[in-house]
């Protein structure tokens, strides 16, 4: 029987995150903030696997359910908050009741909360795709405002209020079916033209739904392992039900009868996000086959054939060569070539009386020895754990050892991975070359060694990396914050910002209060920068770096009153004025009546932009930030006279 592991099965980020917290917290005795001893208790399940809450219950976490209860607890209790989430009035009741908050929230959930928090004070109606009822989406319900809906169907769209002149934020319930969520949300954009639609489904939700499917689809038997009241596990049995019919929905290997699988030669085996790994493994062993080593034991040293895996003691060690004793009339032979891909001193490497696994090559070498190959054994011990990992999804770590034309080679143990250009990382990367000779961690998304194709794929790690790294990002930012970033890639209309997790735009007209007519002349990329969040949208951030304290506005109406004489360069020129920067933010006009004591047709007569002047200020509107200046006025205060002409048309319009 041949039984293959889902990759995505088990514990997700935040379902491992949570419960690695509530197990870390069961094993404190004392309260953080009091120093003393303190109960633990969840509110609600930690996750939706009974196992799990067992577990917890026998180091003495227990699981409350009700506000009532949290009221009748002593002050410095420890709450841990569900993976789920939970409302804000939670939070809210448990700091009343002087309890301390342990936050397990899984932080894709807590950006939900944080998306329709943000848009409900907007005045956004929220529509929360999920299953009623489920404590992530009363949860989110929680952090919501007044108008909230939640869609499990199309009756329940039909069933909406009159909104269509409403603005409209959608988000998901994170383990939600990806192919109903998309449905519905094409039913709601047919009907509704100002819809938001925020895709909230956790990546590794719609991975393992897929994987189900197509695992399902291919083998006699499926078994999905999780917790009864666990959403996405009975997502994963419905899709797996729907492709396989002898689809089996267990808990433990106590559910399983394995009589059943008696007549099938290929059996699939997946868990959902709140399941154990040990619960996994167990079950896959049930099912699995002779492992490798129960294959050694039963070989008998007594006669050997070539193929045969046996273990010896090393006698002799030379340079280029072992000698093995192997229970055998004949000693064995391992040479260096035999002994690794790699060259090697084998005296810097085995020494006399070591253990070594080696496979027959030949019984009789011509000199009545054996030859023997440790190599072989290792590549195909390689090779079998090369497998688990494509079975398991596990991650990998190798060495660069070769950088090709159109990929990485990486040395695993005795065998080669090839990392093509495309899955190096989530970016294209023309210059590999930075990888040579180091050990990097990636995962197989193909094996087929009889083809000596199997491939790895890093770039999936590093996109998970970021999503985690975006998740946390946004669960704790908020607009009006200041943050840290690098600049990361520069464009005319704008710098894009590496804020740890997620980029957020630098417009060009956010740069500075003056005005920045390229931002490769004031930025480079790996700057360093301290900007503020001006909005957030989605996964979108805009930054800023016009702080309102540095508005050169503040202080203008002082610095450029009425008769100031002020410096300044021309920025650029109008048929009717010139404008005139007095600092970064701060233009003034200068009409072309004002620019001379005689007439000139157009400023460009006598001026040129770069060109400095000096003049006066002769209006000031501060409500309409508007600075009018006048070279005019200016020299006459220094006693130039106008020539005769302009004198005399002055003196007649005079009278």
């Amino acid at each position: 029987m041949e039984v293959i592991l889902a990759s995505k099965a088990g514990f997700c980020f935040g379902v491992k995150r949570a419960v690695d917290k509530a197990f870390e917290e069961a094993e404190k005795k004392i309260n953080s903030d009091t120093g003393e001893s303190s109960a633990v208790f969840t509110f609600g399940p930690i996750i939706h696997n009974e196992e799990v809450t067992k577990r917890l219950k026998e180091k003495g976490v227990n699981v409350i359910e009700s506000t009532d209860e949290i009221k009748n607890l002593p002050a410095g209790t420890r709450i841990i908050i569900r993976s789920h989430g939970v409302g804000k009035d939670i939070y809210r009741i448990i700091e009343e009741n002087g309890l301390q908050i342990v936050d397990a929230t899984c932080p894709f959930v807590s950006n939900i909360h944080k998306i329709v928090s943000e848009q409900s004070e907007k005045g956004d109606v929220i529509l929360i795709i999920g299953n009623p009822g489920h404590a992530e989406v009363e949860g989110t319900i929680g952090w919501s405002g007044e108008e909230t809906y939640v869609i499990n169907s199309v009756d329940d769209i039909r069933a909406l209020p009159d909104i269509k002149d409403r603005n409209i934020t959608v988000v998901s319930q994170t383990t939600y079916s990806l192919k109903k969520f998309q449905e519905l949300v094409a039913e709601l954009q047919d009907i509704y033209y100002n819809v938001n639609v925020c895709k909230t489904i956790c990546n590794a939700t719609e991975e393992r739904q897929k994987e189900a499917e197509e695992l399902s689809s291919s083998v006699d038997a499926m078994i999905v392992i999780g917790g009864r009241n666990s959403s996405n596990t009975q997502k994963l049995y419905e899709i797996s039900r729907q492709q396989c019919n002898n689809t089996y929905y267990i808990q433990t290997l106590d559910d399983l009868d394995l009589t059943v699988f008696e007549s099938a030669s290929r059996v699939g085996i997946t868990a959902g996000a709140s399941t154990p790994n040990d619960i996994i493994k167990e079950v896959q062993n049930s099912m699995s086959e002779q492992s490798f080593e129960e294959m050694l034991q039963d070989e008998t040293p007594v006669s050997i054939r070539p193929g045969q895996v046996i273990e010896g003691e090393v006698i002799t060690v030379k340079p280029d060569e072992l000698v093995v004793n192997i229970n055998y009339k004949s000693d064995g032979i391992v040479t260096a070539a035999e002994y690794s891909n790699t060259p090697v001193d084998l005296t810097t490497v085995v020494k006399p009386g070591d253990s070594i696994l080696v496979k027959v090559i030949k019984t009789n070498d011509g000199d009545g020895q054996v030859l023997l190959s440790h190599r072989r054994v290792a590549a195909e011990q390689a090779y079998a754990e090369l497998e688990e990992a494509f079975n398991e999804g596990k991650v990998l770590k190798g060495k660069v050892v070769q950088v090709l034309s159109g990929g990485l080679s990486v040395q695993v143990s005795e065998c080669r991975v090839f990392i093509p250009a495309s899955l190096v990382s989530d970016t294209f990367e023309r210059d590999l070359s930075k990888y040579l000779d180091q050990e990097i961690e990636f995962v197989l998304t193909e094996y087929e060694p009889r083809k000596r194709r199997v491939i790895g794929n890093r770039k999936k790690l590093v996109a998970e990396e970021k999503e985690k790294a975006a998740a946390e990002l946004f669960a704790k930012i908020n607009v009006g914050d200041t943050i840290d970033g690098v600049i990361k890639n520069i464009t005319d209309f704008g710098a894009f910002v590496d804020l740890g997790g997620a980029d957020g735009l630098l417009h060009i007209s956010e740069m500075s209060w003056g005005r920045v007519d390229n931002p490769k002349k004031i930025f480079s990329v790996g700057d360093k920068v301290k900007a503020f969040i001006k909005e957030i949208n989605g996964d979108k951030i805009a930054l800023s770096l016009k702080f309102d304290d540095q508005n050169p506005w503040l202080t203008a109406e002082e610095k450029y009153a009425v008769g100031t004489v002020v410096t300044g360069k021309v920025a650029r020129m109008t048929d009717f004025g010139a404008f005139v920067v007095l600092e970064p933010g701060i233009d003034a006009l200068l009409h072309v009546s004002q620019i001379a004591l005689q007439r000139i047709e157009k400023p460009s007569d006598v001026l040129k932009v770069g060109d400095e002047v000096t003049a006066k200020v002769v209006d000031f509107k501060p409500a309409d930030k508007k600075i009018s200046l006048s070279i005019k006025a200016y020299l006459k205060d220094q006693g130039v006279e106008a020539p005769a002409e302009e004198a005399a048309e002055e003196a007649a319009d005079a009278e």
